[in-house]
């Protein structure tokens, strides 16, 4: 007799989304999609998901809802108006938003979703748009124990570490961490290799080089290529990355935390915003740093 698959709800088919609702689907699991323009998710109806007019219509049709949108602000409307998925939820269901959100907006979700009888969980991820095509995700998550373990099986399609992290807002507390380390990280693998390019080496070769010893990050040995191929499609969005960066200042200052790092970085990608490149991905940071010293834009070619 075959296991009877929950009814699954996804809202938010962007460069992350797409393949990480593709990868429940493969699955087996009955999906209906929604998304802001219908279009972006035609690859998903294509592979049989059904479509819902808004995230009323998907949380009345699903016992599980996951959504990935762009800014908090999108969460609540998502979430929190007349018209979203918290409007029309079973009791019982589970709502699992995996958007980088405000851990105060995770907690607000997670107390109105109790109101109604449902669960809540905040489960942020980190992976790019490789680990979402790979489902090597590493999936961040607060909210209730028992709803993390009942969706924990979905969870292990999109994803290869997989942690509870905590109540409400934990998941997003440790996402702003994971934000707060990349922010610096991608500036010191930018500047390695503007200096080896100055000193006359082989790019390829210093990535291969440094990407395998202490020096090595998912960073240099992922967008270091891409940086030198000069490939700056997003795999995340520099003007994503400025709002996360955003949300983690907040929340430091909140906690009377100084991070002159995270500091500098946000300026630097609001230059890079500036600079026009906010749908470019954030290794882009590099055309920034290549522009400060007057290096042609090809040059690493």
């Amino acid at each position: 007799m075959s296991e009877v698959k929950q009814k699954i709800g996804w809202i938010g088919t962007g460069v992350m989304g797409k393949s990480m609702c593709g990868r429940i689907l493969e699955a087996g699991y009955p999906v209906t999609v929604h998304t802001r323009t219908k279009a972006k998710a035609g690859p998903l109806l294509e592979q049989g998901a059904e479509w819902a007019p808004g995230p009323a219509a998907v949380a009345e049709r699903s016992e599980i809802v996951f959504s990935i949108v762009s800014f908090p602000g999108d969460v609540k409307e998502v979430y929190l108006t007349s018209g979203g998925v918290l409007s029309s939820m079973a009791p019982g269901s589970v709502v699992v938003d995996m958007t980088t959100s405000s851990p105060g907006l995770a907690v607000e979700i997670s107390r109105e979703a109790e109101k109604k009888g449902v669960r809540a969980l905040d489960a942020p991820v980190s992976g790019g748009d490789i680990g979402a095509k790979q489902g090597t995700l590493s999936i961040m998550t607060g909210g209730n124990r028992e709803a993390f373990d009942r969706v924990k099986p979905l969870f292990e399609l999109m994803g290869k570490t997989i942690n509870y992290m905590g109540g409400p807002g934990a998941g997003q507390h440790t996402k702003m961490a994971n934000q707060i380390h990349i922010a610096t990280t991608i500036i010191g693998a930018v500047e390695s290799l503007l200096y080896a390019h100055k000193a006359g080496l082989n790019l390829d070769e210093v990535i291969a080089a440094i990407g395998s010893g202490a020096a090595g990050t998912w960073t240099i040995n992922n967008l270091g290529p891409r940086i030198v191929k000069r490939n700056f499609d997003p795999g995340f969005f520099i003007e994503h990355f400025i709002k996360d960066m955003g949300i983690a200042l907040d929340e430091a200052k909140k906690m009377d935390l100084c991070l002159p790092g995270l500091s500098l970085a946000h300026q630097f990608y609001l230059s890079a915003k500036a600079l026009g490149l906010g749908k470019h991905g954030t290794h882009a940071l590099s055309l920034v740093f290549e522009k400060m010293n007057g290096l042609d834009m090809d040059s690493l070619k």
